[in-house]
């Protein structure tokens, strides 16, 4: 896929998230990886309006060498792309349901939703959470890599998910399915609930591998 067929992509599925109300205001941020860099959307953008030719492009070492300035969470991007080499595309949201999931106190902050339906342990699997730093520091880039040498989905602590894809079509749907999962679990606590079982995981993991 060539840099424009990116851009437009970025922006289709921009303005789908933000319809669906996965994003609101200019919270979250995307991103798609190219051979010489990365392409990420502009700081305080909207996602439901986006432009095509004002998409920010950083090259590898994370300079901005074209569009407009990029989004100050940028560096969890490339943080993912180096740990993570099969990532193609990241999507960062401030989705209701996983930041509510991000705030809560969790006995296991290494996987911070149960394995409820087949499709999360397909599209996520363990998902750690990351503790909180404010936003734009730096330190939390850190954090993210870290977690990512791991893992391709972390939850940032009362803040909300980031989460790769082998392209930027999976990296959305990796996200959606995490918020889907989040707004199950929110639904469920408190109920009598049936996970599937380590048999059950298993076996999803050795048929359909990550």
């Amino acid at each position: 896929m060539t840099e424009n067929q990116l851009r437009e992509q970025l922006v289709l599925f921009g303005q789908s998230l933000y319809a669906r109300g996965y994003a609101h205001g200019s919270s979250g941020n995307l991103s798609a990886r190219l051979p010489d860099g990365l392409l990420v959307t502009p700081t305080n953008s909207c996602l439901g309006r986006l432009d095509p030719a004002k998409i920010s492009k950083l090259d590898k070492a994370g300079k901005h060498v074209a569009g407009d300035p990029p989004s100050k969470e940028g560096f969890l991007h490339l943080a993912m792309y180096e740990e993570r080499a099969s990532a193609q595309a990241i999507v960062h949201l401030h989705c209701t349901h996983c930041v509510a999931v991000s705030c809560l106190r969790h006995a296991d902050p290494a996987n911070v939703l149960p394995p409820i339906t087949a499709y999360h342990v397909m599209r996520i699997g363990r998902l750690p959470l990351v503790p909180y730093y404010r936003p734009g520091d730096r330190a939390l880039a850190e954090a993210v890599r870290e977690k990512a040498k791991k893992h391709h989905a972390v939850l940032l602590a009362n803040h909300g998910p980031v989460v790769a894809g082998k392209s930027l079509e999976d990296a959305v749907y990796n996200a959606e399915e995490m918020e889907e999962t989040a707004k199950l679990h929110l639904l469920l606590t408190g109920r009598d609930a049936r996970f599937l079982d380590a048999a059950q995981i298993a076996d999803l993991e050795a048929h359909f591998p990550s």
